[in-house]
């Protein structure tokens, strides 16, 4: 039987010149640290940076090596090449992605498509998993409990006040 060979994402990035995406990653049965060099082709400043970053996670000869990394990061990685074939500086893109990636509370989700909202949840998952305390941790706590002042004056609101109307 063929050993399984596990492959640990420690850093990606992107080189613009040529275009391709740099993987540091390290392979646990040998105990190194390598580097991928995986090429981009067949993108311009019009492609789906989405698509694009799909294709290159499920291409098989990258998919073990690219396990341990998030799909939004290489869209991200995507968004910046995309942004510099079309004239942006570094900091123009970075500033891009960041404006397309931070959720507006005062926004209505209920009025966006599939696609967009799948997109804003997506950016919620990530952002609740790197907030998120784990068991591992050193500053997890398993119970907290927290008390509440009691003496403060408790805000009413119309909808708390008994009525006589039965619904």
């Amino acid at each position: 039987a063929r050993a399984v060979m596990t492959y640990v994402a420690k850093k990606c990035g992107i080189c613009f010149q040529p275009p391709s995406i740099i993987l540091i990653y390290k392979d646990d049965n040998r105990d190194k640290t390598r580097q991928r060099i995986m090429p981009v082709r067949n993108f311009s400043k019009f492609s789906d940076c989405s698509l694009a970053a799909e294709q290159l996670k499920n291409n098989p000869r990258h998919k073990a090596y690219l396990e341990g990394v998030s799909l939004r990061q290489l869209e991200k990685l995507y968004s910046l090449l995309k942004g510099h074939l079309g004239g942006e500086s570094l900091a123009e893109s970075l500033e891009k992605f960041r404006k397309e990636e931070t959720i507006d509370p005062e926004e209505d989700m209920n009025k966006l498509d599939d696609k967009e909202l799948a997109k804003r949840k997506s950016i919620m998952d990530e952002l609740f998993e790197k907030n998120r305390k784990k068991k591992d941790d050193p500053d997890f706590i398993y119970d907290i409990e927290v008390e509440f002042p009691q003496d403060e004056q408790l805000e009413s609101c119309g909808w708390d006040v008994e009525s006589g109307e039965e619904i």
